[in-house]
């Protein structure tokens, strides 16, 4: 791995920093919004195997 000065390092940081492109504020929220309700319908989608789960232990006597 071929050694470089501390300066020329910093230039080739800022030079890779320019090259990032970040979202809009639109985007932001919008992927927000989308991970909020697909993480609710995940959680509701385990919370009614949980409770299918449970109520099939019941029947088989199991607690």
């Amino acid at each position: 791995m071929a050694k470089i000065s501390p300066a020329a390092f910093v230039s080739q940081v800022r030079a890779e920093a320019s090259k990032v492109v970040w979202p809009t504020r639109k985007e932001t929220v919008l992927t927000t919004i989308m991970v909020l309700i697909l993480s609710s319908i995940a959680a509701i989608f385990f919370f009614m195997i949980d409770i299918l789960l449970n109520y099939g232990r019941s029947l088989l006597g199991m607690g």
